[in-house]
Parts: C-alpha cells; structure tokens; sequence
C-alpha cells in the first residue's frame, strides 16, 4: 500500500497564514455587522411597537406589519452578512434564487397561509375581538399573525387556525353587527293555550335589558311536532348582552310557562300489545299441565 506524503512546506504554512489574515478581518467585519444589525432591528421594532401605541391603527394591522418588518429586516441583513464574508452579489442572487426555489416548493402551504395572512389583512373579514366561527372552531380573535389567527374558544382554549385555510373557507363573524337575533323555540302540549303562551312569552322578553325592539319581538307558532306545538320566541339583542338573556330567557320561560298552567310535554312512545288466540290457548294448555 502506498504512503502519502503529509509534510507541509514552509509555504504551505505561509500561503495557510495569508489566507486566515485576509479573512479575518472579513469575519470580524461580519460578526460586527451582525451584532449592530441585530440590536438596530430590535430598536426599530421597539420604536415601531411606540408608533401604533400612539396612533388609531387597527390592532390586525399593527400586529402583521410590526411581524412583516421584522422578518424583512432580519432577512436583509443575512444578505449583508454574507456579502460581507466575500461572496459576490451575482452568485447570491444566484443562490437565493435556487434555495427560495427549492423553500417555496417545500413550505407550499406556509406560502398559502402568507398569502392568506395577507388576504384577511387587506379584505379585513374579521379583525381582533371578534366572534367567529369557521374551520369547524368558534371563539374569540386573539391574534392575527402572518401564518396563523389563533382564537380564544367558549372554553378558554387556545385554537390556532392556518391563514390558508380560513382565506378560502366559509367564515360567520357574529361580532360583524352590533346586534343578534335568536329564535328561541318552545314547545307545548296541543291541549294548551296558544295566546295564554304568548302572553307569557312577550311579559318576560320585556324584562329583558339589551333586547332591541326595532324590529319589535314576537311568539309565532313555527311548526306542530308529533307530541308539541313548536313555538319559537324571535327577538333582536345586542352583542354584548346576547347569551344573558338566552340563558334567561330558557329557564324563566319555563318557570312561568308552568306556573301559567301551560304543560310542556316529552316525547312519549306508546307500545301496543297484540296477542294471537292460538297462542294464548297453547299457553293455558302447558299452564294446566
């Protein structure tokens, strides 16, 4: 087997010692950048975060921009930095253009909910604060970030839901008018009164404080089940007080409703019996036996 020769001239070690002083100041230069580059970022963002504070500004808005300046500027100065390392302008474009080629095929769906981020910022369907419902999950809008829009649900749960999905997907934002209507149903035994239930019915949304009555309240008969008469008292209530008085609204109708004499009835099912002769013979024949 043949030897390689590992001896190392004393050229070798100067062309070795050239190299790593003309470089060095390049690192340094880099590292330097780096570190001025990161602390300028974090003072601009800082000093943007104070900009919307002062102004009227959307909190949607302020949240994507203040997250969209961040990553440009941080991208920004990782091109500086490897400039500054001696790699030349046209073999970056070069190598960016080959690894943004190559990222976009692998973060397609990354791509979309960017795409989606900026969608919702720009048509503004929902914004922070809002009730929503869409992709299967209802809850309250907490943030909207570049890539996702993460909600608070009914159960204090944190949902997070891709911008892709919710751009091109049904959405119903309750909180889009100041007030809600609810058709709340009721239902009453056929031997009941109809006008006695209403009468009912129309004293107790009266009471209630956040009901609208333009347009006026009122108690239709919305449709005759098998064992009830379905009544459905339709009414308009702001936003804020909607779920009070459904809660209410549920559990004082049927205590009045009771004690008005109005019966509220359950499904019942009635199971008859038939029992043929030859049957009922053979078995008082094997009695008597």
């Amino acid at each position: 087997m043949k030897d390689f020769d590992f001896n190392i001239t004393k050229e070798d070690w100067q062309n070795l010692k050239d190299w790593i002083l003309d470089v060095i100041p390049d690192i340094l230069s880099a590292v330097i950048i780096l570190v001025v580059g990161l602390w300028v970022i974090k003072i601009i963002r800082k000093l943007l975060r104070k900009f919307f504070q002062a102004q009227d500004y959307d909190v949607t808005l302020e949240k994507f921009l203040y997250d969209l300046v961040g990553v440009g500027l941080k991208i920004l100065l990782i091109v500086l930095v490897i400039t500054q390392l001696g790699v030349k302008t046209t073999s970056l474009v070069a190598i960016l253009g080959a690894a943004g080629l190559a990222v976009g095929l692998a973060l397609q769906g990354s791509l979309a909910n960017f795409a989606g981020g900026v969608l919702i910022l720009f048509f503004k369907p929902f914004k922070v604060g809002d009730w929503i419902e869409a992709q299967g999950v209802s809850g309250s809008v907490k943030e909207i970030s570049i890539f996702t829009t993460k909600l608070n649900t009914f159960q204090n749960q944190l949902a997070v839901v891709p911008n892709g999905k919710l751009s091109n997907d049904n959405i119903i934002n309750y909180s889009a008018e100041n007030k809600r209507r609810e058709d709340l149903e009721f239902g009453i035994a056929y031997e009941s009164d109809i006008d006695t239930t209403r009468k009912v019915l129309m004293d107790l949304i009266k009471e209630q404080d956040g009901v609208i009555n333009d347009p006026a309240p009122e108690v239709i008969v919305k449709s005759l089940g098998d064992s009830a008469v379905v009544l459905a008292l339709r009414y308009f209530a702001s936003n804020d007080k909607f779920w009070n008085i459904h809660f209410t609204l549920l559990e004082q109708g049927k205590k009045r409703l009771e004690a008005a004499g109005v019966s509220i009835p359950f499904p019942q099912t009635d199971v008859n019996v038939f029992v043929k002769k030859d049957f009922t013979k053979n078995l008082e024949k094997n009695s008597s036996n």
